[in-house]
């Protein structure tokens, strides 16, 4: 049956679906609730979190490694709150937990392994270019990074026989994957993965970089983050980091780098700076899934 046969696939629909396939983790909306909440103290926050034993072993394992590099060693989630900040810590308690939301996808139609190392990859050397541009609170574009292939998940969950004919297709014409998936669906894996992380209610900072990852000078709130992780990707793509669904690298957009502002060479630095990082958290990240 081809796409044309098929009933219309909306970006609203496969929203709604995930939604009912697959929930946030746990702890993320009691959490929220918490650091809304005026009475929470950091021990109300931080006994949410070790509810949940594997998840506080990877959140301790990440601040102590080099990609975080704190002076002092965080033993306890309680210091976590402290020093990383209540938002950053819920959103990196995202990030540490996503692997685990995305289950029993065909390892044919998408290696896991492959994809989350690329996005793992994306997140850390989104961070590494944000805190080369001295940005406050990097831990955002870590996320970003690690959840800015995320609708291609939900392609391969929700509509598995259709992302393998996207994917397929987009090879035979030689053509990006998200030009592919626009021209069929009308929509791409950036708007899907957008849509689903702010119906999640994930702040506008890490969804609006989700969505315009291959569309930067789109992002109406937050384009520096989104030429970061636009920027981030290519890199992961150009020195195969991982893979996702894209078959080749994707072309920059010039006004996004135009908006960083940086020298070429810095490139280099922080590549080499993100490889060992790579592979820890890597490492880290998917311990037991």
């Amino acid at each position: 049956m081809s796409f044309a046969e098929r009933a219309p696939i909306t970006l609203e629909r496969l929203v709604e679906q995930t939604r009912t396939i697959y929930s946030l983790p746990y702890f993320y909306e009691r959490f929220n609730e918490a650091i809304n909440h005026p009475r929470s103290s950091i021990a109300d926050i931080a006994k949410i979190i070790i509810e949940d034993q594997g998840l506080t072993a990877r959140i301790l394992k990440l601040a102590n490694s080099p990609l975080f590099g704190y002076y002092s060693r965080v033993d306890s989630i309680t210091k976590a709150v402290t020093i990383i900040g209540t938002q950053q810590l819920r959103d990196l308690a995202f990030a540490a937990s996503a692997m685990g939301v995305f289950k029993g996808i065909p390892d044919d139609l998408m290696n896991m392994a492959f994809f989350w190392r690329h996005s793992i990859a994306c997140g850390i050397i989104a961070r590494n270019l944000a805190t080369c541009l001295r940005e406050s609170n990097v831990e955002r574009f870590f996320v970003a990074g690690i959840l800015h292939d995320v609708g291609q998940l939900i392609l391969c969950a929700a509509i598995p026989d259709t992302a393998g004919e996207l994917l397929a297709l987009s090879r035979s014409r030689q053509e990006h994957y998200h030009h592919t998936e626009r021209d069929q669906l009308g929509f791409d894996h950036a708007d899907l993965g957008g849509a689903l992380l702010q119906a999640w209610k994930l702040p506008a900072n890490i969804f609006e970089p989700v969505a315009c990852h291959h569309t930067p000078r789109s992002a109406a709130q937050f384009p520096l983050e989104s030429a970061i992780v636009h920027l981030a990707e290519i890199i992961c793509q150009a020195f195969e980091f991982g893979a996702s669904g894209e078959w080749c690298v994707s072309p920059l957009d010039p006004a996004a780098w135009d908006r960083l502002g940086m020298p070429v060479n810095i490139l280099a630095t922080i590549l080499k700076q993100s490889e060992p990082q790579i592979e820890e958290t890597f490492d880290i990240l998917m311990e037991g899934q």
